[in-house]
C-alpha cells in the first residue's frame, strides 16, 4: 500500500496528463474557440490546467493545436511533448516510506471488541532461519534417493533460497510451476519447467490461451485432488518442496530420462511429508535450536502485553508438544504455558476446524496420552487433536470477540472466517522484504511512470490517424518492456507474492477473502493500543470517481501531533 500523500501526488500528475490529453484531443478536432484555461478533469474532480502547461511549450498550446492539427509531423510532436511533460512530472514524485511494522486491514476491526487471542505456532509465534529450508530440502532429496530409488546424481542439487515464492501453482500432469492471478490467468514469464522458463508461445499452446478453468484449479485448501490438476503452495514450509520438484524435473530433462510427472509429484510430496511426520525435522531443530529458530523477543513481548491487559489466549498447532515446548521455552521461557489458557497440539488442521468426530486427549508432561473424557479445557494442561466444535462448547469462545493468527491462509484462517465468524489475522513474513523494495526510489519512479504511461495510452488510443497510432503503439511497446521489470525487482522468476503485473495474485485474492488483517509478524501488535480501530482503505471501484482528502498524510500526521501536544498542555 502506498501512503496517502504519494497517491495524492500521483493522482495530481495523472490529472494533469488528462488535461494535456484533452488539450491535444480538442486541438486535433479543430475547436479553437474553446477556452482551455477552464478545462476540468472529470475523474479527478476539478483540477485546472495550469499556466505552465498552457504556455511552457508551444507544441501543447491551444492555438498551435488548432492551426497545425492537419500536419502529421506536428501531431507527432505534440504527442511526444505530452509524453515528455508527463514523464518529467512523474520523475519529480517522491513518496513517504511504508512502515513494514504496520498492520494492514481488509475488514474494519476494533481491538476493543477482541477478548480472546489465538495463535498458530510455526511462522506465527516461532520464526525460522533459512537453514531450516535447506535442511528440509536436503533430507527430502536424500529420501527420494534412498527410499524411492531416484538417481544418485540428484545429490548435486542444493537448495536455492530465492528460486520460488509462496502462493504458486503447480500443474501436476504437466510438471509446470507458475503464478496465477485472481482471475485464473497465468502470468506469462512465470511458468517454469524444472529450473528453466517456458516460452510464452508454448504456454499459450498448451493451455489454449492463458486461462485456467475453475475445474482444473486446486481445491478449497489448495490441494490437487478430486480431478483438480493444480496444486497451490500456500505454506512457507512449501518453499523447499517447490524447489525440490523443480530440481528433480531439471535432472530428468537434462539426462533425457522419461518419467511420469504425477509419480514425481507424489514421491516428492511423500518425501517432504516424511521430514515432518516422522519427526526428522523436529529432532534436527531440537538438536541445534539456535541455528534454526530466530529468537522471539518480540513474540514474548506481545504475549506479555496481552496477558497484562487481561486478554485470554490459546494455542492451536499441528506440531507435537515436545517440539512446541522446546521452541516456546527458548522464545518465551520455561513458564510459557502460564500465558495460555488453552494449549492444543497435533490438532490436524484444517480438519480440526470442520470435522466433529475427534475428541480431545490430555497429554502428560512426559508425552503420555490419557484416556479420560475431557469435560473442560484447563489452563496449564496440554491437549491433543480434538475439534473446533468441541472447543467452542467447552470454552464458549465464539464469534467476533475471538482473533486468531496463522500463516496458512487455508489451513489456519479460511474455515474460521467462513464457518465460525472468528476474526482472523494472517502472518506474512515476506511483507518486510516487499515493502523494503517498494520504498526504494527505483520502484517508486518505475511504478509512477508505468501508471502515467498507461494513462496516456488509455487517453490517446481513441485517435485513429496513422501518426497518432504509431506513437501510441510505441508507448504500448515501452509499457510491455517495463512490465517484466516490475516482476524482476521482487523475484527474478516469479515476482511479487501479491501482484501479477497489474492484477492481484490468486494468493492476494484468498488473503483478502479469509484474513481480516495481515502483517509481517505478530510483533506489529506492539505498535497499537487495545482501543485502536483498523480501517481498510476505501479504494475506488472501477465505476467510481476517485476521491481523496485535500490533506496529505504528512499534514494529517502533523495535525495529530499538534493535537496530542495541545491536549497534554491543557
Amino acid at each position: 500500500m502506498a501512503p496517502l500523500s504519494s497517491l495524492l501526488r500521483l493522482r495530481e500528475c495523472v490529472q494533469r496528463t488528462s488535461v494535456l490529453c484533452s488539450v491535444f484531443t480538442h486541438g486535433l478536432h479543430h475547436r479553437p474557440k474553446r477556452d482551455f484555461s477552464t478545462v476540468h478533469v472529470q475523474r479527478g474532480g476539478g483540477q485546472l490546467l495550469s499556466q505552465q502547461f498552457r504556455g511552457k511549450n508551444n507544441a501543447t498550446s491551444v492555438h498551435s493545436s488548432s492551426s497545425s492539427s492537419s500536419n502529421g509531423q506536428d501531431v507527432t510532436e505534440r504527442l511526444w511533448s505530452i509524453y515528455n511533460e508527463t514523464k518529467r512530472q512523474t520523475e519529480a514524485i517522491s513518496t513517504d516510506s511504508v512502515d513494514p511494522n504496520t498492520i494492514f486491514t481488509n475488514n474494519e476491526m476494533s481491538l476493543q471488541d477482541i477478548e480472546i487471542y489465538g495463535f498458530d505456532y510455526d511462522y506465527t509465534l516461532a520464526f525460522y532461519s533459512r537453514h531450516l529450508h535447506t535442511m528440509i530440502f536436503n533430507i527430502a532429496r536424500d529420501i527420494l534417493i534412498s527410499n524411492h530409488r531416484y538417481p544418485e546424481g540428484l545429490r548435486k542439487y542444493e537448495y536455492i533460497p530465492d528460486f520460488a515464492v509462496r502462493g504458486l501453482h503447480y500443474d501436476v500432469q504437466k510438471a509446470l510451476l507458475m503464478k496465477i492471478d485472481a482471475f485464473h490467468y497465468i502470468q506469462l514469464g512465470t511458468v517454469y519447467r524444472g529450473l528453466h522458463p517456458v516460452s510464452d508461445e508454448e504456454v499459450i499452446a498448451m493451455y489454449e490461451g492463458c486461462h485456467v478453468p475453475l475445474e482444473n484449479m486446486s481445491d478449497f485448501y489448495g490441494k490437487s485432488s478430486h480431478g483438480h490438476t493444480m496444486k497451490q503452495f500456500m505454506d512457507i514450509f512449501s518453499l523447499p518442496e517447490m524447489t525440490l520438484l523443480s530440481c528433480v524435473n531439471d535432472f530428468f530433462m537434462k539426462h533425457n530420462i522419461d518419467y511420469e510427472p504425477v509419480h514425481l509429484y507424489k514421491d516428492v510430496k511423500e518425501a517432504i511429508r516424511d521430514v515432518h511426520v516422522k519427526g526428522i525435522m523436529y529432532r534436527a531443530v531440537d538438536a541445534d535450536i539456535e541455528k534454526y529458530i530466530c529468537y522471539g523477543e518480540e513474540s514474548h513481548a506481545v504475549l506479555r502485553k496481552l496477558s497484562d491487559n487481561g486478554k485470554k489466549m490459546f494455542l492451536i498447532t499441528n506440531s507435537p508438544f515436545d517440539f512446541v515446548d522446546r521452541g516456546m521455552s527458548y522464545i518465551v521461557g520455561k513458564d510459557w504455558r502460564d500465558l495460555f489458557d488453552v494449549v492444543i497440539v497435533q490438532a490436524d488442521k484444517p480438519s480440526f476446524f470442520n470435522v466433529k468426530g475427534k475428541p480431545f486427549r490430555r497429554v502428560t508432561d512426559n508425552g503420555a496420552l490419557l484416556w479420560d473424557r475431557i469435560h473442560r479445557l484447563e489452563k496449564g494442561q496440554i491437549y491433543k487433536q480434538g475439534n473446533l466444535y468441541e472447543f467452542l462448547r467447552l470454552t464458549g469462545w465464539r464469534g467476533s470477540k475471538v482473533l486468531y493468527f496463522g500463516d496458512h491462509i487455508y489451513s489456519d484462517l479460511a474455515d474460521l472466517t467462513l464457518k465460525h465468524g472468528w476474526r482472523t489475522g494472517a502472518i506474512i513474513p515476506e511483507l518486510r522484504k516487499e515493502i523494503k523494495i517498494m520504498n526504494t526510489k527505483q520502484y517508486v519512479h518505475m511504478m509512477s511512470w508505468l501508471q502515467a504511461l498507461t494513462g496516456l495510452i488509455e487517453q490517446m488510443q481513441v485517435h485513429r490517424d496513422p501518426e497518432s497510432r504509431a506513437v501510441v503503439e510505441e508507448w504500448i511497446r515501452e509499457r510491455d518492456s517495463m512490465r517484466p521489470q516490475t516482476k524482476d525487482i521482487f523475484n527474478a522468476q516469479f515476482g511479487s507474492l501479491f501482484r501479477t503485473y497489474h492484477n492481484p495474485t490468486y494468493f492476494s485474492r484468498r488473503l483478502s477473502r479469509f484474513a481480516d488483517m495481515y502483517m509481517a509478524s505478530i510483533s506489529c501488535l506492539l505498535n497499537y493500543d487495545f482501543q485502536h480501530i483498523f480501517f481498510p482503505r476505501r479504494t475506488p471501484l472501477q465505476h467510481e470517481s476517485p476521491f481523496w482528502p485535500e490533506h496529505s498524510s504528512a499534514d494529517l500526521s502533523a495535525s495529530a501531533q499538534h493535537h496530542r501536544t495541545t491536549v497534554k498542555s491543557d
